[in-house]
């Protein structure tokens, strides 16, 4: 029996999959190549078809995640665990995931004008946000105790979300900061590196000597800053690198000497 979430987005995913055929063919696809994923043919406009593709593959992979878990059903569970009484149902709990996912939409937005980058990097915090909201959502039902439910998550999402978001989180804070050094001044780059490093250090610094601060509030610290960031290196790519002068090359034609100081024989 399918269940309710699994009808939705698989649904939803025959929906972009109807939209990147459309897609493909209206922006000069030809033969089967839209159907193929490019193998026989063209696909047209290559950024949104693949956006749409992407989007299809997502959607059907939560629904068949969904109708694994059963929707995350308490009777369902209680069945297959072979329980006599019906597992209480836990409120779910708040998710910053959502606000990640609408940053990863704007960076994807913008990225279509912008630099390739930045839309692979909106898109992958797309995917991200998908795939780590969907599990806490399970996790919140997946038993009556709040505590187990947390180590199930944990036991299943660790050895995923740890190296990948160890990756993504380098990736981000490298594109980021190189954009926003670029963008100002020698003088004011030099500035900005220094006071982030320094709050940095007192940021880490405050987390030893007060260990009564709360893991909640690093974390949303963390993901506030991140976001700055994020917003930074968007507006930073925006505005475009600052002018780089070559003064070798300039003291050249002013000598009225070659460029390479090769005077001849």
């Amino acid at each position: 029996m399918f269940t309710t979430g699994f009808k939705f987005f698989f649904g939803l995913s025959a929906a972009f999959c109807a939209a990147a055929l459309v897609y493909g063919y209206t922006t000069g696809g030809d033969h089967v190549g839209p159907l193929s994923l490019g193998w026989k043919g063209g696909v047209g406009d290559h950024i949104g078809y693949g956006l749409l593709v992407a989007l299809a593959a997502a959607s059907l992979t939560i629904s068949l995640v969904l109708v694994s878990f059963r929707d995350a059903d308490a009777a369902a569970q209680a069945r297959l665990q072979g329980l006599s009484e019906v597992m209480n149902d836990q409120p779910v709990a708040a998710s910053f995931w959502p606000v990640v996912a609408s940053f990863g939409v704007g960076a994807a937005a913008l990225g279509l004008v912008l630099h390739p980058a930045v839309f692979v990097l909106g898109l992958a915090l797309i995917v991200l946000s998908l795939v780590e909201w969907t599990m806490d959502a399970w996790a919140d039902r997946a038993t009556g105790d709040t505590s187990a439910n947390r180590e199930l998550r944990n036991r299943i999402m660790a050895p995923i979300e740890i190296p990948v978001i160890g990756a993504l989180a380098v990736g981000v804070v490298v594109l980021a900061a190189s954009r926003i050094l670029l963008t100002v001044s020698q003088l004011e780059a030099v500035t900005v590196a220094g006071v982030v490093s320094a709050l940095i250090l007192g940021g880490a610094w405050l987390y030893v000597a007060r260990p009564g601060i709360g893991r909640r509030l690093v974390r949303v610290g963390g993901v506030v800053a991140a976001l700055l960031l994020l917003a930074g290196g968007v507006l930073a790519a925006v505005a475009g690198e600052r002018d780089f002068h070559h003064h070798d090359e300039t003291h050249h034609e002013e000598s009225g000497e070659p460029a390479g100081g090769d005077h001849g024989g």
